[in-house]
């Protein structure tokens, strides 16, 4: 199990299974999302997420079909990748508060990264999803 939080602590989550990877994902949305190069989810069943606190602060954003993106209203953090033809929540990894361990990692949509943002790693790329 799992527990996270937005940067204000006014939404708290539960994730109820165990987390074993991590995509990082470089498409011009999640970069944009998250002011940053990339984008780091935790990819976990519907069912198995839930708030626990603040779910009223709880904005939804439809960034295209089937996508909708979580964020807090209070302190704007963002929260979720909710795919809905996939059938799959991508939480927001910088919003754990529980550690995660070691786990699998991936770069993923490496054709639309940012171009000044060099990858380093010895991570896995793919150029669309895994």
């Amino acid at each position: 199990m799992h527990n996270g939080s937005c940067l204000c602590g006014a939404v708290k989550y539960r994730i109820d299974v165990s987390i074993d990877e991590i995509t990082h994902c470089h498409c011009s949305m999640c970069r944009k999302a998250h002011g940053a190069a990339f984008a780091s989810y935790a990819g976990v069943p519907p069912e198995a997420f839930q708030f626990t606190e603040g779910h009223a602060l709880v904005a939804r954003y439809p960034s295209s079909p089937g996508i909708t993106r979580t964020f807090c209203r209070r302190c704007g953090a963002t929260l979720q990748f909710i795919d809905a033809r996939a059938g799959e929540i991508g939480v927001a990894a910088g919003t754990l508060d529980t550690p995660l361990g070691e786990v699998r990692q991936a770069h993923i949509y490496v054709d639309s990264k940012a171009d000044w943002y060099r990858i380093q790693d010895d991570l896995p790329q793919h150029s669309g999803d895994l």
